[in-house]
């Protein structure tokens, strides 16, 4: 991968639209990006990893947005790259999600992200794609690196490196699994011990379920339950020896239960005879009782049978006299309604008498058994027919005169709706002129509103303008604050800093005073030191003699070895502390400074009230362009409310004069409607009224015929039952309707009769056939049995069977189910092998895998194995470069050792590093490192981890890589050594960025690309 070109637009510190010319900083092979602290150097790299993969490194991904704060709220943050990846050119347009103002209305609205991929092909650029993830799947395959190996291979931070180089094994781990890949190793572990716990579980419930069928057969055998102790192949034998004993048990008590069953059976037989031939007795005896009793109650049978015949021939007549009786009350009500209606028709006719019988008055008497008075019955009919004449005849007149004012009804109807048209259109008329009055006294007061709102409306606006320039000083003003407070804040930091350093520094130099008087002291007693490991017969290290007459004797204060070492080891510690102490303080002294140069000198009360005066102003602003709006609004609805008044006026003149005309005509056309419905209703209050009246009448005339010719048919009914009743009383044997009645009888009176009646009948037959009965007559003439006996042996019989029936029961269940379980319990030992094989083999190859197995010699976890070899690879690329950097003093080491940053149990699972020191020949912790040593030994790690994982990928072909960071610990030499490395990996067409604000380094790199931060943000000025 080699970068051409980068174009930045509202990204990171970048307000404005920058680029970098890659082409012409590659031309030198090596190119320093510099600036001050915060100006953006890392946001260059941030932007080529985010052109390539959507998101920047490290933990500045978890920020919202990588759009510039300093950037106007309108300006789209874009990063474009052009680069060549695998021999082929792309261009690449990327923009995160961003906020930007709404284009009408106030608030702001969400950008989601955008991206253009293009490839140069034939001399033109093509596009390839404009999808998010098909762009990210075509970059990861042509260049072969996921993001976190671009971000360890391209970047190179060392801060990182330096973090892994001290890294415990843990951490260490993380970072290599993330670089390498190698997850999937840890995934067949996990697999492993989770395939080994479930084949452990899987066998656990195999066993349990073994010792399960085992415990059911002790229950059911009553043993003791399986202590678990047993081996499970012991448990078959023993539960067939069960199952033997037990049903040898249960034939021996199947013969017992057999024998008692059978006397029991005995016992019960012969209860049982005893009891019927009792029963029999008690029958037979009952039955003569029955007998006696039914014979002195002949003489009732007899009347209860009179009883009902004489109710059957009175229930023959009871009709036909009720029917009679019926007739009479019925012809008596049609006789007082003809009357009472007769009388009121007459009435209304102004006649005295209609010409009605006398015989009106009273009806003939109840029918004793003479003829009826025929005479009668002819005189009604032939008087009523002649008063039903006349009285249809005046009500047919009355409704023939209805008919004729029904047809003026409709007339009426009109008349009355004329009348509330009237009244309404004289409202309308009314509210229409009102109205018009209105409207026209609002229509003349618009036009000097409007003259008053304009006037304000053109005074306003000379205060209102555009807001983004006062937005924008308010962001100025409160950065400055911001930067104001934070100038003091770091005020007390540096002091504090500072004290840090100055006892940091003492402390270093006490501890190597120290030091070098323990190594003294050592050296002076180097002699007695020699002589206390000397031995008979072996030669001196110094003068290579066997004898050894006079050694040198230790004074009482002389340091041992390990005392020079552990004085060293304060000495580096506090050497150590002393160079983060000062890098404490250039980084709090460089950043008040930047803070110092954003307020601009400002104190915080100046800063306060100048933020307050951008605020005020802001809102005024705000106040003036609402005020503004507002009023324009106004204007344009009065306007509006002209024009619809005008509108108005003419709608409403044009339906007052029609109003008044429909009065005009409505009017005329109810004042012949009155005149002419005053001649039809007569002497009546109104039309309605006279046709109500004539209807009531011609139906009370109707009512009074109609009651006439109900009077006369009820006469002739009553005459012609009468008759019947007489004729049937005769048929019956009866002498009048008295006695007919006395003997009738109800329904329910008759079934109780026929019932009693039955009841005799059926005892009398049912107590002969008991006496019949030859069984009966055969029980009667025994002697009775001993009940109470027979129940005792009965009893005994019983107890002594249930006893042996229930024991033989409960040992053959015994028996049948430990047969079952014995069967079951075979089957589960044999489906338990196989799982706890499966087992043993799985917790095997689990354990050895996770390196807690006793075959697994050196403790090691497979996936740490795995990393273990790519860390080796990584140090034995790193010594390359390392001993270069060191002037051959230090050499990474692989072990499997734990560091300093390992707790006391944990293990380094192969994952550990110790660097060799040449000049003293001893291993040390990379802990132990000063500054610039831990600087080169990470540079160098990081550019043998680049090598190995870019073999990793594939052979990745990087023609542009970075440095960031870390040359400020570097002495002058140092500096020297590191910048040959850098510049050996140019061989090959390779370009090298070193990131860093050292300034030294300005004159040793002639091409450089340097940020330049203001407090509108931050900007680029390339030299080659």
């Amino acid at each position: 991968m080699r970068l051409h070109r980068l174009t930045m637009q509202a990204f990171g510190p970048f307000a404005d639209t920058v680029s970098v010319d890659f082409d012409a900083l590659a031309d030198g092979g090596l190119f320093l990006i510099h600036g001050p602290t915060g100006a953006g150097k890392t946001s260059v790299l941030d932007a080529v990893c985010f052109a390539l993969y959507g998101q920047v490194p490290g933990a500045r991904e978890g920020a919202k947005s990588p759009r510039s704060n300093h950037a106007p709220p309108d300006r789209a943050p874009e990063v474009r790259l052009e680069t060549t990846i695998a021999g082929r050119r792309l261009h690449i347009v990327r923009c995160p999600s961003w906020e930007r103002p709404k284009k009408r209305g106030k608030g702001m609205t969400k950008e989601n992200a955008q991206l253009a991929l293009s490839e140069w092909v034939a001399g033109e650029w093509r596009g390839v794609t404009n999808r998010i993830d098909e762009a990210a799947d075509f970059i990861d395959e042509l260049l072969g690196l996921s993001r976190e190996q671009f971000c360890q291979i391209v970047l190179l931070p060392q801060g990182e490196f330096a973090r892994f180089l001290r890294a415990g094994a843990a951490e260490r781990r993380a970072s290599l699994e993330r670089l390498f890949a190698t997850g999937m190793f840890t995934k067949l572990e996990k697999w492993l011990a989770e395939h080994a716990r479930d084949r452990g579980r899987a066998a656990a419930e195999a066993e349990r379920a073994v010792t399960q069928t085992a415990d059911q057969i002790a229950e059911r055998a009553g043993q003791p339950a399986v202590t678990g102790a047993e081996e499970p192949e012991e448990l078959e034998p023993w539960a067939r020896e069960l199952a033997a004993v037990t049903t040898a048990t249960a034939a021996d008590a199947a013969a017992l239960a057999a024998e008692m069953g059978r006397e029991r059976d005995l016992a019960r037989t012969a209860l049982e005879q005893a009891r019927s031939l009792v029963q029999q007795q008690e029958r037979y005896a009952a039955a003569l009782r029955q007998r006696d009793e039914l014979d002195e109650r002949a003489a009732e049978r007899h009347a209860i049978e009179a009883e009902l015949a004489a109710a059957g021939r009175a229930a023959e007549v009871a009709a036909l006299l009720q029917a009679a009786e019926q007739r009479r009350v019925d012809a008596q009500k049609t006789r007082l309604d003809a009357v009472e209606k007769c009388g009121l028709a007459g009435t209304l006719l102004a006649l005295d008498d209609l010409g009605l019988p006398a015989q009106m008055s009273s009806l003939p008497d109840e029918a004793t058994g003479q003829e009826p008075e025929t005479a009668f019955a002819r005189l009604a009919r032939d008087s009523a027919e002649t008063a039903r004449a006349r009285l249809t005849a005046a009500a047919r007149q009355r409704h023939d005169e209805t008919a004729q004012l029904e047809q003026r009804r409709a007339d009426a109807d009109w008349l009355r709706l004329l009348e509330e048209q009237l009244q309404q259109v004289a409202t309308e008329v009314d509210t229409t002129k009102e109205e018009l009055d209105r409207v026209s006294a609002e229509a003349a007061k618009l036009p000097e509103r409007r003259a008053e709102l304009a006037a304000k409306l053109e005074e306003t606006r000379e205060r209102s303008g555009p807001r983004e320039t006062a937005l924008e000083a308010c962001e100025t003003a409160r950065r400055r604050l911001t930067a104001a407070r934070e100038v003091q804040r770091l005020d007390e930091a540096v002091a504090t800093a500072h004290a840090a350093h100055s006892a940091a520094v003492d402390t270093a130099q006490q501890a190597r005073d120290h030091y070098q008087s323990v190594r003294e002291q050592r050296i002076s007693g180097m002699a007695a030191e020699l002589a206390a490991a000397l031995t008979p017969e072996h030669p001196c290290p110094v003068c290579g003699s066997t004898e050894h007459p006079h050694p040198a004797v230790a004074a009482a204060d002389q340091p041992s070895p390990e005392d020079e070492e552990a004085a060293q080891r304060d000495m580096e510690a506090a050497q150590q502390r002393r160079d983060e102490a000062k890098d404490t303080l250039t980084s709090l002294t460089e950043q008040r400074a930047a803070e110092e140069r954003t307020a601009e000198g400002l104190t915080i009360e100046e800063a306060e009230a100048r933020l307050r005066a951008r605020e005020d102003e802001l809102a005024a602003l705000d106040t003036a362009n609402e005020e503004v709006q507002r009023l324009s609004d106004e204007i344009i609805d009065l306007d509006d409310k002209h024009d619809e008044a005008r509108r108005q006026e003419s709608e409403l003149t044009a339906r007052l004069a029609e109003c008044r005309q429909r009065h005009r005509d409505r009017e005329q056309e109810r004042d012949r409607l009155t005149e002419s419905l005053a001649q039809a209703r007569g002497d009546d209050p109104d039309l309605g009224s006279r046709i109500d009246r004539l209807t009531s009448e011609a139906e009370l005339l109707e009512d009074a015929a109609e009651a006439l010719r109900s009077w006369t048919t009820a006469t002739e009914e009553l005459t012609a039952a009468e008759h019947e009743a007489t004729t049937g009383l005769e048929r019956a044997g009866f002498t009048d309707a008295e006695q007919a009645r006395a003997a009738a009888r109800t329904t329910s009176e008759r079934e109780e009769l026929t019932r009693r009646a039955r009841e005799y009948d059926d005892a009398r037959a049912a107590a002969q056939a008991e006496l019949g009965d030859p069984d009966l007559i055969a029980a009667s003439r025994q002697p009775a049995p001993d009940l109470a006996v027979l129940e005792g042996e009965v009893a005994a019989a019983e107890h002594s069977a249930e006893c042996f029936l229930g024991w033989h029961k409960q040992i053959a269940d015994r028996a049948h189910r430990l047969a079952e379980l014995r069967v079951k319990l075979k089957q589960r030992l044999a489906a338990s092998r196989p799982a706890r094989e499966h087992h043993q083999v799985a917790e095997r190859l689990a354990r050895l895998a996770a390196g807690t197995s006793a075959e697994n010699r050196e403790n090691v976890q497979l996936s740490a194995y795995v990393l273990a070899a790519r860390l080796e690879q990584v140090v034995a690329a790193a010594n390359d470069r390392l001993g270069d950097m060191s002037g051959g003093r230090y050499e990474l080491r692989h072990t499997i050792d734990k560091s300093a940053s390992d707790g006391r149990k944990v293990s380094s699972g192969g994952l550990g590093l110790r660097v060799i020191d040449a000049w003293t020949g001893q291993e040390r912790d990379p802990a132990t490192l000063s500054g610039g040593e831990t600087f080169i030994t990470s540079l160098a790690l990081a550019l043998g981890l680049a090598d190995v994982a870019g073999e990793e990928a594939g052979g990745a072909d990087i023609g542009t890589l970075f440095v960031d960071e870390g040359f400020g610990t570097l002495d002058e030499d140092t500096l020297d050594e590191v910048l040959e490395v850098l510049d050996h990996l140019r061989e090959g067409g390779r370009t090298v960025g070193v990131v860093s604000h050292v300034a030294d380094l300005r004159t040793r790199i002639p091409t450089r690309l340097r940020v330049v931060k203001t407090t509108h943000g931050s900007h680029l000025e390339q030299t080659t």
